[in-house]
């Protein structure tokens, strides 16, 4: 079973050139500082498989390996509170799965606990990588 975060903004005016550039260079940090090889990252749907109104769209299927859970999590949640800056004045809705992720203006996307480098450990701690407890 795995489980996805789901990204998405409306908004009635086009994205500009100047947003459009921002987007790319937010995508190309990502990508360039995302730290696993073998995990998906932020994925943007292409334009033609969006609705009228939608200026962004994507999706990114989280690992099952909870070494590498909150740090996938969490880099592409910080991604995605660029893309919101950089794109004013749309409706925003971020999900994983069926749980909305809430938006705080100081702090962007995030869950609780997601930064708490105690859970991260203990996460990170009795798994062998390959899927099983040790």
């Amino acid at each position: 079973m795995s489980v996805s975060l789901y990204y998405g903004a409306r908004r009635a005016t086009p994205v500009t050139e100047a947003e459009a550039a921002s987007v790319e260079r937010i995508v190309a940090a990502h990508l360039a500082s995302f730290p696993y090889d073998d995990q998906e990252s932020l994925y943007l749907y292409p334009p033609a498989d969006r609705e009228p109104d939608e200026i962004l769209d994507g999706s990114t299927k989280l690992p099952l390996a909870p070494d590498q859970l909150l740090t996938v999590m969490t880099h592409v949640l910080d991604s995605v509170t660029a893309l919101r800056r950089a794109l004013p004045g749309a409706e925003w809705h971020v999900h994983m799965d069926d749980l909305d992720i809430p938006w705080d203006a100081a702090e962007g996307y995030a869950l609780p606990g997601m930064r708490d480098p105690a859970l991260i450990a203990e996460l990170s701690g009795g798994w062998d990588g390959a899927g099983t407890d040790v």
